[in-house]
């Protein structure tokens, strides 16, 4: 069965159902008080609480008059352990392979993104107190906290998927969740050919450029799959270099054997110990690194990252969250000038033309899907102005299908880049049809 399918079942009167539902509430209020805070406060160890939970269960349903079957006692006791020891009501979303992205909009509203589209389910926490007890228990697994004093955090799941919650004063509506999901096994350059994120002209394209050591910026707005990209970037770094990535919160899977993965650390309860994405930059540089890799660019720590590719640290990737590729170079120079220097933008403009080689820039179209929209290199400075060559744009007049699925696919400009040459010096020539406008074979269309 679907996830439609399902949300469209939770959603259908059915009074069996509302049985089930008050009856996990009372017992769910029931084994949460028992339990008392100790429980909750990480002192006690995992197995001994499950066991006690557990007995509070069977305990709880049997005190409880309502008839239910052995199915139904299975089901609730199932839920129960999810919604206290688990994610609660989100934990069968963060099993869910189809379901991409999880969003609490305080006890009341879960919505998901299935297939690139926003469902509300008919999902519910019990109250505010067990949403948070679910945020709490996220955040204190990577040793980050949230309350009133410190509303706002950063964290990981497990499985890397990350999360971001908000608490009031600042979320109004209660506390905010917020789940991207990754999966077990990452994406690889064929499947995001096979959804057709990617073109195979331009996977190959990308491969040889990264291999040759050219500088990459990957652009792109909110949850277009730029992270997602950049893993499969970095599947093409060769094996005997020494990388280091760096993060807020740990995101990127690479496979190589040499990886060192640095996380940046929030201030304390007394505001103390913080540790930025520019102070791990600039130590990263005293790492003697092949590459550095730095999950997304936000502040002045771009300035850092410019000046690593302009001193030797070739084969530089990074994000950044930008609406095209020239917004993405304004936000570059803006980010810049935040690192608290009095530098002329000429001269950052410069820094830029002289450091990066290539943005590549995604998109989510209107059905759902992520896909390149732009590849550009950055070529020179011309007069106050950095010129920017399209080499593959996303032809958008190619329409959609019957059931609205855009048939557009990433085309050749016919422009070669400037760097054509000096990947060919390092044994990375680029075939002059990859850039051939003519007998283009369109990469398959897939769902994302």
């Amino acid at each position: 069965m679907s996830l439609y399918d399902r949300i469209r079942e939770a959603q259908s009167p059915n009074g069996a159902a509302a049985t089930l539902s008050a009856v996990r509430q009372r017992i769910h209020q029931n084994v949460v008080a028992d339990l008392g805070s100790v429980y909750f406060d990480g002192q006690v160890a995992e197995d001994e609480l499950r066991r006690r939970v557990q007995q509070l269960l069977q305990a709880g349903l049997r005190e409880d008059t309502t008839p239910l079957s052995a199915a139904e006692k299975i089901q609730l006791v199932q839920e129960l352990m999810d919604d206290i020891l688990g994610h609660g009501p989100i934990e069968p979303f963060l099993r869910d392979p189809t379901v991409s992205e999880i969003m609490v909009n305080g006890p009341e509203h879960i919505y998901v993104e299935h297939e690139g589209r926003l469902v509300l389910t008919e999902s519910r926490f019990i109250d505010e107190a067990h949403l948070r007890r679910v945020v709490e228990r996220i955040v204190a697994g990577v040793g980050r906290r949230i309350d009133e004093s410190s509303p706002m955090v950063d964290a990981r799941l497990p499985d890397g998927s990350r999360v971001n919650a908000v608490y009031p004063p600042l979320s109004i509506t209660g506390p905010y969740l917020t789940v991207r999901k990754f999966p077990q096994d990452p994406f690889t350059a064929e499947d995001l050919v096979t959804m057709g994120t990617l073109t195979p002209a331009l996977r190959t394209f990308l491969e040889r450029c990264v291999a040759g050591r050219l500088n990459v910026l990957v652009s792109g707005g909110t949850s277009t799959g730029k992270t997602t990209l950049l893993n499969v970037l970095s599947s093409f770094l060769p094996a005997d270099e020494r990388i280091v990535t760096i993060e807020d919160a740990k995101e990127l899977q690479l496979r190589q054997e040499h990886v060192l993965t640095l996380e940046a650390r929030p201030p304390n309860t007394e505001g103390r110990g913080e540790v930025t994405i520019r102070d791990l930059v600039r130590n990263s540089l005293r790492m003697r690194p092949d590459r550095i890799i730095v999950g997304e660019v936000r502040s002045g720590e771009a300035l850092d990252m410019l000046q690593a590719m302009n001193t030797g640290h070739d084969g530089s990737i990074t994000t950044v969250h930008a609406n095209s590729p020239r917004d993405a170079l304004s936000r570059i120079e803006t980010m810049t000038l935040m690192a608290g220097f009095d530098l002329p933008v000429r001269a950052i403009r410069d820094q830029m033309a002289s450091a990066l080689d290539l943005i590549v820039h995604l998109a989510r179209l209107r059905d759902g899907s992520r896909r390149v929209t732009h590849v550009t290199e950055v070529e020179r400075m011309e007069g106050e102005v950095v010129v920017l060559q399209d080499l593959f744009l996303f032809d958008y007049g190619m329409g959609v299908d019957a059931e609205g699925r855009s048939l557009g696919t990433l085309k050749p400009t016919g422009l070669r880049p400037k760097f054509a040459e000096r990947l060919a010096d390092q044994g990375f020539a680029l075939d002059a049809a990859l850039f051939q406008t003519e007998g283009f074979a369109r990469a398959p269309v897939g769902r994302r």
